[in-house]
């Protein structure tokens, strides 16, 4: 039999990762226990660094690809043969860099074998080894702390979500960049979901001229290593959507030209750390045009002091029962403590109010009646969202995908038949941004 040596050498050698990792599954406990932090056996090629004279690797992957763990290797083979080495390692804030790139459970803490631990000190945000090498956690959100530090290699989380809000984002790029004046090679490996910020397109931009090498991968290319339920429920949630494409298949979505809505305008309106407590929530409703219509838009937006409107939640239901959309509606104002209710009558008129009544009779219903087309009662809110007046606090992927496919002529090129989330939108919005009385009050809960 081969020892260990020639077994090792003999896996190393098989190009192919489903060749390898079937090979894999024919070990012993003990021999997996010996090869587990052999991480070149146990990698998909795509999490490997390609080759070339890059000067940033964007691994620009769907969710559960495996990027996390593909940084912390890349971050410990360097540690190990670069002695006295600086690293960065940046996150979208320092809480992020060190739950998820340091103690998280595919993080720098998790790949190292026991006996051969770097020392983390949190205080001083640093990760050291034994041979001198150092690596320092930074805060995207933080762009002034970029600035003087110089490194020989960073690597960089989330890219996508970093604070695109303002410029905060490409500062911190731009002043880790110029830090990156170390050694002989200097390179940033960059991991991150893809959205479609202006860092992002800067970096795929720069694809074409070498400087920049991208990796793109999808969630199933990891399947085999991710818990069915995660696998089966973000299909559900995403599945069928263009947002689908970019979580799970990893692809970066492209504008469509004359939509009102763009996927960077909507990324720069994202803003997930909600801070601002609602002073006033509205349900917008747009009901299904017949008894079992396609879809019923019920969307919650809310006003704090600030005077910037928030999207809360998307709550629409799909091929519903007048009933059913109806008590949808009632236990989100429930839920929410809705000062207002607006709900779309050009359809059903009398019926929409007496739907809604059946279901809560005290529900605060407002009915409105549509005078102008979809896409002019959306222009002045989409006009909004440019002055960076309403932010996103999750992801809302149907939702989204129907904001871009409003065109400014008057067409809708987004999926199904009619933008019905993005109507209720429009009239949630309207009512706490647009129409009178709109300034948000305080509300006895």
């Amino acid at each position: 039999m081969p020892d260990n040596n020639d077994l090792l050498q003999g896996l190393l050698e098989i190009e192919d990762d489903d060749e390898r990792f079937a090979e894999l599954d024919k070990l012993s406990e003990i021999e997996r226990k010996e090869f587990r932090y052999h991480w070149h056996l146990w990698a998909r090629r795509s999490q490997l660094p390609p080759p070339g004279d890059w000067r940033c690797w964007l691994v620009n992957a769907g969710r559960g690809f495996g990027k996390t763990r593909a940084g912390a290797e890349w971050v410990r083979e360097i540690a190990r043969r670069t002695p006295d080495a600086r690293i960065a390692l940046v996150g979208a804030s320092l809480n992020e860099a060190r739950a998820v790139m340091v103690e998280g459970e595919s993080g720098l803490l998790a790949v190292f074998p026991p006996g051969n631990m770097p020392t983390f000190e949190p205080s001083l945000r640093r990760i050291s080894w034994g041979n001198g090498a150092v690596a320092t956690l930074y805060s995207a959100a933080e762009p002034e702390s970029l600035r003087g530090p110089q490194h020989d290699y960073a690597w960089c989380d989330e890219i996508a979500k970093w604070d695109n809000a303002s410029s905060r984002a490409e500062r911190a790029w731009d002043n880790l960049q110029m830090g990156m004046r170390l050694g002989d090679d200097p390179r940033v490996l960059a991991t991150t979901t893809p959205r479609a910020t202006q860092l992002m397109r800067r970096l795929c931009a720069q694809e074409a001229s070498g400087d920049v090498a991208i990796t793109r991968g999808s969630t199933y290319e990891n399947g085999q290593h991710l818990p069915e339920p995660f696998v089966e429920d973000i299909k559900k949630q995403y599945g069928g959507t263009a947002l689908g494409r970019q979580e799970l298949d990893g692809v970066m979505l492209q504008d469509i030209e004359g939509a009102l809505w763009s996927r960077s305008l909507i990324e720069k309106c994202r803003n997930e750390a909600l801070g601002d407590p609602p002073l006033r929530v509205v349900i917008g409703v747009d009901p299904p045009a017949t008894s079992r219509g396609d879809e019923c838009g019920i969307i919650v937006c809310g006003i704090g002091a600030s005077g910037i409107a928030q999207v809360l939640a998307d709550i629409s239901v799909a091929r519903p029962t007048p009933e059913r959309w109806a008590r949808a509606v009632a236990n989100a104002a429930a839920a929410w403590n809705a000062d207002r209710v607006i709900a779309e009558a050009n359809q059903g008129g009398d019926m929409v109010a007496s739907v809604l009544r059946a279901a809560d009779i005290a529900l605060p219903l407002k009915l409105v009646h549509a005078s102008r087309g979809k896409t002019a009662r959306a222009e002045p809110v989409a006009a909004l969202y440019e002055t960076g007046r309403v932010v996103h606090t999750a992801l809302f992927a149907k939702l989204e995908d129907q904001l871009c496919g409003i065109m400014a002529g008057g067409k809708y090129e987004g999926p199904g038949k009619s933008p019905d989330r993005a109507d209720a939108l429009v009239w949630a919005l309207t009512e706490l941004m647009l129409g009178k009385g709109s300034r948000p009050r305080i509300r006895n809960v």
